[in-house]
């Protein structure tokens, strides 16, 4: 699938933005963020008219292939603000260019939150798993009434983007396992057992989570969010963390995630091998940390025990 190319930011641009959210702002700096995996996002730096400082972070789309880059734009500040209603930490929208008019391409501009993110192994492993379950917890339990569905993507349609053809994509072909993974998933997927929908972020794992003082200080990257089984975000945090070594620390998180829900994860094998897909797209471009990309061996075992769950 073709990324959508984004030309890089200008400072003409930049400058334009802040005439809209702060006017009589003065731009002091504006860089491309590391770890923009699927967009081209950059912070701001500028000063106030009254002379503090303020931070910004302009996100402009470049996902793969035919998406609607206004609805994301769109859905992903709408999801901010039903986010904020519920106490959840996620960035502040401050601006949304859903046409594309001002950017250059659709995207939205938040107020800049203070963290790191955490892509290698933690010092306190428990708590960071305590923590992660917690909040996806919290995140699963927002109530999702008809408005909120209506600008939320089908979760289980999302996250089986690869059942929509008779035959496993050409990706699955080549890819060792591939087509198992792809038949076993297309014989299961009508026994699915239902569980309580709720709001999905689809993409859950450390690479969206930012961290301040030993706390999660906002939940990133709501592009996707949808409405659907939540363990579909149990599912590929869990397998984030066994590609990163950290096997306890996935088995923990589960533990305490299903505490807090107050009832056992159906599904969970299913959707740990719907997960196991996506690394399958483009192996080599595949990151799980900061030191190394995919450890085929532990990914190979991690679609074996999925495979177990299931059948």
């Amino acid at each position: 699938m073709a990324k959508n190319p984004v030309a890089p930011l200008s400072r003409a641009v930049v400058q334009a933005l802040l005439l809209e959210i702060s006017p009589g702002s003065t731009l002091l700096t504006f860089s491309l963020l590391p770890g923009s995996y699927s967009n081209s996002t950059h912070i701001v730096g500028a000063r106030l008219a009254n002379g503090s400082d303020f931070k910004f972070v302009v996100r402009r789309y470049a996902v793969f292939g035919n998406y609607d880059l206004g609805e994301k734009a769109r859905r992903e500040v709408k999801t901010f603000e039903y986010l904020h209603q519920f106490g959840i930490p996620a960035p502040e929208p401050l601006f949304l260019d859903d046409t594309g008019t001002l950017l250059g391409t659709p995207g939205i501009v938040t107020r800049f939150v203070p963290g790191r993110l955490m892509l290698s192994a933690p010092a306190d492993p428990l708590d960071w798993a305590h923590k992660l379950a917690v909040t996806l917890a919290k995140i699963h339990s927002i109530p999702c009434g008809a408005d909120a569905q209506r600008f939320l993507l089908d979760a289980n349609a999302e996250a089986t983007w690869f059942l929509n053809s008779e035959n496993a994509p050409g990706y699955m072909q080549t890819y060792p396992g591939g087509t198992q993974v792809w038949q076993v998933l297309r014989n299961s997927y009508p026994a699915l057992r239902t569980m309580p929908p709720g709001l999905v972020h689809i993409d859950y794992w450390s690479g969206n989570i930012l961290w301040h003082e030993n706390q999660i200080s906002a939940v990133l990257d709501w592009e996707e969010a949808a409405y659907g089984d939540p363990v579909i975000d149990v599912a590929y945090a869990r397998m984030n963390m066994i590609l990163m070594g950290l096997n306890r620390s996935a088995d923990d998180f589960l533990h305490i995630y299903e505490s807090e829900m107050g009832c056992k994860m159906e599904n969970l094998g299913f959707w740990e091998l719907a997960a196991a897909v996506r690394p399958m797209v483009d192996p080599e471009e595949w990151t799980v940390s900061d030191t190394g990309g995919l450890n085929n061996n532990i990914f190979q075992q991690f679609i074996s025990e999925a495979i177990k769950k299931v059948r």
